[in-house]
């Protein structure tokens, strides 16, 4: 019996890939939220966003996400990004949330 006329070598399962998501990247979501919030103009800030946007698309199209997965994680991604840039805009007012009392 010759090796490649064992079953297993045979077998060919579909391929899938699976992403990790988007939003859980706390590292990344937090990097682009603080230079998206130190943005000195709303031209710079849609200058980064774009760009980010941009890598975003090219690093999923070149692994094989499908278009419609893309779109809906990178908008959770967004959606994480400006859930950070809010948690660091009202934790830089200095309203504590622990009370001053």
């Amino acid at each position: 019996m010759r090796d490649h006329d064992l079953p297993l070598f045979a077998w060919n399962p579909p391929c899938r890939i699976i992403l990790f998501p988007m939003p859980a990247r706390v590292g990344r979501v937090r990097d682009v939220a603080r230079k998206l919030a130190s943005k000195p103009t709303e031209r710079a800030t849609d200058y980064y966003f774009s760009q980010v946007s941009e890598a975003l698309v090219a690093q999923l199209s070149k692994i094989g996400i499908p278009e419609l997965e893309q779109d809906e994680q990178i908008g959770a991604f967004w959606s994480a990004v400006n859930q950070e840039v809010a948690r660091l805009s009202y934790r830089g007012t200095g309203n504590d949330p622990r009370g001053a009392a």
